[in-house]
Formats: structure tokens, C-alpha cells, sequence
């Protein structure tokens, strides 16, 4: 998506540790005109899917998938990834390792919310390695949820999570790709 790649090269920043800070426009504060052309283009893109339900990862994916439910006209369920008091009942529950905090968590989905009767779209802002995508694809698989498809705005194609989703079947629509980004320079280079 050209204008997501244009507004990465013009306020993203590159950093040591294969980092590319976008938070002046996606997961900080947040440009919503441009997640709602985000939003459009991925309901364009997954216009032959019947999908019912927006699935991210707390925190950052959850504006954009908020805007991405109103588009596709379906209900957003986030993964938390805390059990607090206000969830009942029973849940699924998976590890992620995360790529920007340098951590292991456990996420969570309430059973009630995800079942056999959805078709999903996975959203999130960033895949490097590809885990909270993986994570969300076993809660998916577990509840007997149709996963669709996954629509990251950032892919590092440099990095192994989008090419071993896609090559266990997976349909991944990532609207910019970076192949290369040099923190020296500040460069950054897209897959065509």
C-alpha cells in the first residue's frame, strides 16, 4: 500500500535492533484517517471471505482493528494479556513471545467470544517473528474458528513471521513489507 509506505519513509525512523519506530502515526498516537484507509484496503483485499469477526493482540493492534471492525461491519475481540476480575468463565490461553518487548506472555480469549460459527481476520500493526499471529491462530484453531486470513500493517520481511505463515497456508496480507532497513542511513527498503 503505497500511502502507508510513503508515510513510513517520511515519519518512520530507524533503530539499532532491527526497530523501525512508527509511533508518530501507528502505535502511539494514531493517524485514524490512515487506519481507516488501511481498513479499506484489507476489506478490499479479503472481499471474498466471509468474515465475521476482527481478532488482535492487546496493545497496539487494537485501534487498528477497531476501525477495521466498523469497515468489515463485525465485532473486534482482542487477546489480553492479563486475566483481570471483569473475565468469567472459562478461556483460551496461549505463550507469545514478543518481538519489541522482549518478553513472554500469556494471552487470553474468552471462550464466549470465539467460536465454530467465525471466520476471522487476525490484525495487528507489526509481524517480525511472527508469534502473537501464531498465538492467535492456535486460540482460532482451538475454539474451531475459520481463520481467514491476517492483515499486518508492517511485516518485517526480514525477519521469519510472515513467510512461515504463509507457508503453513495461511493467507497474510501485510500492507507495506520491509525488506531492508539500514539505521545508519535511515533507509528503508520495500518488497515490490
Amino acid at each position: 500500500m503505497k500511502l502507508l509506505e510513503e508515510r513510513i519513509r517520511k515519519d518512520g525512523r530507524v533503530k539499532e535492533g532491527n526497530v523501525l519506530k512508527v509511533d508518530s502515526f501507528l502505535n502511539h498516537q494514531m493517524d485514524m484517517e490512515l487506519f481507516e484507509e488501511m481498513a479499506k484496503q484489507w476489506k478490499a483485499d479479503f472481499a471474498d471471505c466471509p468474515i465475521n469477526k476482527i481478532l488482535t493482540i492487546e496493545a497496539s493492534g487494537i485501534a487498528i482493528a477497531a476501525i477495521v471492525g466498523r469497515v468489515f461491519n463485525a465485532p473486534v475481540l482482542f487477546a489480553k494479556k492479563s486475566r483481570s476480575v471483569n473475565i468469567d468463565g472459562s478461556v483460551y490461553c496461549v505463550e507469545v513471545e514478543s518481538f519489541t518487548h522482549k518478553n513472554t506472555s500469556k494471552v487470553i480469549v474468552s471462550k464466549k467470544f470465539i467460536g465454530p460459527e467465525d471466520y476471522v481476520l487476525i490484525v495487528d500493526d507489526f509481524m517480525a517473528n511472527g508469534c502473537a499471529c501464531a498465538g492467535l491462530i492456535q486460540i482460532c484453531e482451538t475454539a474451531g474458528a475459520t481463520v481467514e486470513g491476517v492483515g499486518i500493517a508492517i511485516e518485517k520481511g526480514f525477519q521469519p513471521g510472515g513467510d512461515a505463515l504463509r507457508a503453513k497456508g495461511y493467507r497474510v496480507d501485510s500492507l507495506a513489507i520491509v525488506d531492508s532497513m539500514d539505521p545508519e542511513t535511515g533507509e528503508i527498503v520495500f518488497r515490490s
